[in-house]
């Protein structure tokens, strides 16, 4: 099982609209950093959905239903809602976190898809 972060800006797409929607297709990734870690992605992955901008708070989970390698650039990825943390973690708590003194998640800021350890993702959904 891998765990990974997808961050995305809560005016752009929110964990309410996910809610709302149940499914969706997480695009909109350019960095080839980020696309690399988009390859990664098998059915059944799980990542925490954080969002970026003025909250910079981890806030919910979902999991990866489909990925279709087809398009040469970024992959389709196909995600289904999770659950809303029962604490969400603000990155200022993340950062504070032993456990994350390596992540990039901490080291490269700008990253919205981030490979997270068991650990890490045990962390977020205690």
């Amino acid at each position: 099982m891998s765990y990974f972060l997808f961050k995305t800006e809560p005016d752009v797409y929110s964990f309410d609209d996910f809610l709302r929607d149940q499914e969706t297709v997480w695009d909109g990734v350019a960095n080839p950093t980020a696309v690399k870690h988009l390859r990664e992605l098998k059915p059944g992955t799980k990542w925490i959905f954080y969002h970026t901008g003025g909250e910079r708070t981890a806030v919910g989970t979902g999991s990866v239903t489909s990925v279709d390698p087809a398009d040469p650039k970024v992959p389709v990825v196909k995600v289904k809602v999770g659950k809303r943390l029962k604490t969400p973690k603000t990155l200022a708590a993340i950062k504070a976190e032993p456990l994350f003194k390596d992540s990039p998640l901490v080291i490269i800021g700008r990253l919205s898809v981030v490979p997270l350890t068991k650990e890490q993702w045990e962390w977020f959904v205690a």
